[in-house]
């Protein structure tokens, strides 16, 4: 399968998207259960219990508790406007905030944000200099900041104002509707309208393909914990309650280099492995054992791998030679969302 194909199609009754690149899984969405909020969803929320020692406060959703990093200026019974910003662990509340993004495939409409911006990757400066015009013009008289997103390189100029405007529109609306209880404002984005929105032009779109095209048999994989690595190498990711942990091993090769190699290897496949799985937090590595002058070539790598993979922090090593990370949670893990344990 060469080329980018993106797939759409469904999963035990909920709709699910892949992205394939060269015959490589490289994204993967399914949706919940039907009351499961997706991270993107707008609520009105009212403030409930202010917890100082964690530095937030408790609200109160339409399906239980929301908890936001934000106790300054909120009092208990306040209306608030909040957006999901991804998936509850189990047993907590969902994470809340109050900077609220309405997202288009073209733009990003940021209230109490202000300030016009286009994406860098739009490096064409004539385009840039249309573009800020038609940022200017759209957003004139407003309060909200606005972002032109790369995809916006493409489009027509009377299509990105569209499209700024119904994002406009929405924002005005949902940041002035605070009278009522708790209540769903916006409903989250789909597996099938992130795609569409989030995921870059492909070469082919399909439907109703994975079977056909083999990402069923890709999300088996994801459900083992063994990886296998160029060379015969492996690592092994297990999700615990309170950390991911995974263990970097050579397999039969027992060249003096192997180690290095092979640690190469896990490093620059781990960032794809863990999103696919939908796995972030604490992640603690187990590399195979190498002499603590390669170790600088192993964290060239890790930074290059994790360069776009948005909110991701590398402390580095720890004085037992384990490698820390920290990963934004932005998604159920994979696991959890196939409980069947199999993919069909």
């Amino acid at each position: 399968m060469n080329g980018r194909v993106i797939v759409l199609d469904e999963i035990q009754g909920r709709k699910a998207a892949a992205l394939i690149s060269e015959g490589r899984l490289e994204e993967l969405l399914i949706d919940p259960e039907d009351d499961t909020p997706l991270p993107g969803a707008i609520y009105r929320a009212v403030a409930d219990r202010p917890m100082k020692g964690m530095g937030g406060m408790f609200v109160k959703l339409p399906q239980g508790s929301g908890f936001l990093r934000q106790t300054d200026g909120l009092a208990p019974g306040q209306r608030i406007v909040v957006q999901v910003t991804g998936p509850a662990e189990e047993g907590k509340a969902l994470p809340v905030t109050t900077r609220l993004l309405f997202k288009g495939r073209l733009a990003i409409v940021t209230p109490e944000a202000p300030g016009l911006n286009i994406s860098r990757r739009i490096r064409d400066e004539g385009l840039r200099a249309e573009l800020q015009a038609l940022a200017d013009a759209a957003m004139e008289g407003s309060a909200h900041g606005l972002i032109l997103r790369s995809a916006a390189e493409e489009a027509e100029a009377e299509e990105i104002a569209d499209e700024v405007a119904e994002l406009r529109q929405m924002a005005d609306a949902v940041t002035a509707d605070l009278d009522g209880g708790p209540e769903l404002l916006v409903e989250g984005a789909s597996a099938h309208d992130t795609a569409w929105r989030d995921w870059e032009a492909a070469d082919e779109v399909v439907t109703e393909g994975f079977k056909r095209l083999g990402v069923l048999e890709m999300i088996d994989d994801l459900l083992s914990a063994r990886v296998d690595l160029p060379g015969g190498g492996h690592m092994m990711i297990e999700p615990t309650r309170a950390l991911v942990a995974v263990d970097v091993n050579t397999g039969p090769d027992g060249s003096p280099a192997a180690s290095l190699k092979v640690n190469i290897a896990a490093a620059r496949d781990l960032p794809r492995q863990l999103r696919l799985r939908g796995l972030g937090g604490q992640v603690v590595v187990d590399f195979a054992p190498i002499p603590k002058r390669d170790r600088a070539i192993l964290d060239q790598v890790l930074k290059a791998a994790f360069k776009s993979e948005g909110e991701t922090n590398l402390p580095g090593w720890t004085g037992l030679g384990l490698y820390e990370l920290v990963r934004k949670r932005d998604r159920l893990a994979l696991a959890g969302l196939m409980k069947t344990g199999m993919a069909k």
